[in-house]
């Protein structure tokens, strides 16, 4: 790959990059199909790159969706499967229709109120990563 497309590369990441959080989580994978599969065809994340060193090697990737970012990884050494991730969501409620309305087989998510007040959609992954989708419950849709 030649310097020009190297920086090139970069370019685009930066530029991606700049419309999302600043701290980015990375979670652990073993699959990449059925990470695709959950993340973008089921919670509806964007593909922004991926990065593997040579053909059959593990895949890392990056995800956006809104103003969040994920970032995630078949690297070993990288992190440990089981973390946990909390996304807030302001319209959680036509979210959770969405994840309703896909049917997917592995998951049926309800919003539920937490005792702290909070309305939360929590999600594991394939990969035994869960993701918290919340939103105060007296913030306006």
């Amino acid at each position: 790959m030649s310097i020009q497309t190297k920086m090139e590369i970069l370019g685009k990441r930066r530029i991606i990059m700049e419309n999302h959080q600043s701290i980015i989580p990375v979670l652990r994978i073993f699959d990449v199909d059925k990470a695709k599969n959950f993340y973008l065809d089921f919670l509806g994340f964007k593909l922004d790159w991926t990065h593997q060193f040579e053909e059959n090697f593990p895949l890392y990737m990056q995800l956006s969706k809104d103003q969040y970012c994920l970032h995630l990884t078949e690297h070993y050494g990288d992190c440990s499967p089981g973390a946990l991730v909390r996304l807030h969501m302001p319209d959680l409620e036509q979210f959770a229709q969405q994840l309703t309305e896909q049917n997917y087989a592995y998951a049926k998510p309800q919003i539920e109120t937490v005792p702290w007040g909070n309305l939360e959609v929590s999600i594991h992954d394939p990969f035994s990563n869960r993701l918290v989708f919340w939103k105060d419950q007296n913030q306006s849709i």
